[in-house]
């Protein structure tokens, strides 16, 4: 019995040895186009820019819940994708002008959230 147990200690570690690889199908640029929003500060409210910056221009973020059953419209959601859009214009600030939550139903929408503001550069980061 002793025999057969260091051979077959030997036979299942080798079996897990090998020049792997891992292949995915993830492409970096999209990683970094879906985490380039993080690199945008929202100023809202009370909180607003200190300090000079430059308007880059307007941006917006708009979310549509399609179907009664999908999810519904976010103003989280429309703020994120305005904050991609002002990144978009090389921005690394967003001061949100409005946001509005539309639950009354359209041709194409259920329920509709926008957010609009305007895309900034400054030096002084909060």
């Amino acid at each position: 019995m002793k025999n057969l147990l260091l051979p077959a200690v030997i036979i299942a570690v080798s079996g897990c040895a090998g020049d792997y690889t891992f292949n995915s199908n993830l492409d970096s640029d999209a990683i970094n186009d879906y985490f380039k929003a993080s690199d945008v500060t929202v100023y809202e409210g009370p909180l607003q820019p200190v300090g000079p910056f430059e308007i880059k221009g307007l941006v917006e973020g708009e979310t549509c819940q399609i179907a009664e059953n999908d999810a519904p419209a976010s103003i989280a959601e429309a703020r994120t994708l305005a904050r991609r859009a002002a990144a978009d214009k090389q921005a690394n600030g967003l001061v949100i002008k409005n946001c509005l939550f539309i639950e009354e139903a359209s041709q194409n929408c259920v329920s509709r959230a926008i957010c609009i503001g305007q895309a900034i550069v400054t030096t002084n980061q909060q």
